[in-house]
């Protein structure tokens, strides 16, 4: 089979598209033949050799955690799953031909595999922070960095809860932010009054990285009250970095219901084959992303 797969850390020009043997099952895991996968900030950050304790990378590596396709093998004591149903995930190594998974959910309805590929890690990334960040209903939550996937769904998932949300992103994504129901405005200079304008903040997220966390402080007025999946120095100012996995079983079953009662939608911006690795990490890492992008085999 086809995968992608690294043998050194670096650039995107490490990754190689390879041939190797289909990966096998254990007990608790699934195999798909994989439709489409997921391209996540957190794979070119385990490509480059980031500390990632939640991801140890151990050399030649695959890419890749979400995953959407058909269950072609199970796994010893696995059960309500059976061989040709769709389904959508994350295991490891998804960028390729057959991956194995280690948490599923059927496909809702209506889904396409290239659209299911791009919500396993954004939705329990984004139900993960939430909790975490100690937002309720009633309150304002900001979301920096807010158009992209775990964006989109902090919007939708927010609003859901009786979560008033204001996100900043750049100039041609207002609207965009606006249609998840969300006060949105620019970042750049001046971004911290602008968003002062638009009322007062209970809670922050950084989803960015774009080293606004003592600004994020500064508007709810405690460190506590900020999270950060993208900036590995917020700690340093007292501040969060959520960087490991809740329950994926748990997000996947809460995502298919919000897809199901039309709560949660992220589109897909771009869709690239495994031999554009490469370029879909060098997009990913230049950002300004609206929704998702995915592999498509």
């Amino acid at each position: 089979m086809k995968k992608v797969s690294f043998a050194e850390f670096g650039g995107p020009d490490v990754l190689r598209l390879i041939d190797t043997e289909k990966p096998r099952t254990g007990p608790g895991r699934i195999r798909i033949a994989v439709r489409a996968a997921g391209v996540n900030p957190v794979d070119w950050r385990v490509r480059e050799g980031q500390v990632l304790g939640a991801h140890p990378t151990r050399l030649p590596s695959g890419v890749g955690l979400d995953a959407a396709g058909v269950v072609d093998e199970i796994g010893e004591g696995v059960e309500g799953v059976e061989i040709g149903d769709r389904v959508f995930g994350e295991g490891s190594s998804t960028y390729a031909e057959f991956a194995v998974l280690s948490a599923w959910a059927r496909m809702p309805e209506g889904l396409t595999f290239e659209e299911a590929a791009g919500y396993p890690s954004v939705v329990e990334t984004a139900l993960r922070v939430i909790r975490e960040v100690g937002v309720r209903p009633g309150q304002t939550l900001l979301v920096s960095g807010a158009s992209g996937g775990v964006g989109s769904a902090v919007l939708q998932i927010a609003r859901d809860r009786g979560i008033a949300v204001i996100g900043t992103a750049g100039a041609a994504n207002q609207d965009y932010l606006r249609s998840l129901g969300a006060a949105a405005t620019t970042y750049g200079e001046g971004w911290v009054d602008r968003v002062r304008r638009l009322g007062p903040v209970d809670a922050a997220l950084d989803l960015a990285g774009s080293g606004v966390v003592p600004e994020l402080v500064g508007l709810t007025g405690d460190p506590r009250k900020v999270i950060s999946i993208a900036d590995l120095a917020a700690p340093e100012h007292g501040v969060r970095f959520s960087g490991v996995a809740g329950s994926v079983p748990d997000a996947l079953a809460e995502a298919a219901d919000l897809i199901a009662r039309g709560r949660l939608h992220i589109p897909v911006e771009k869709s690239y084959t495994l031999a554009e690795a490469a370029a879909a990490h060098a997009d990913s890492q230049a950002g300004h992303a609206r929704g998702r992008r995915v592999m498509v085999l």
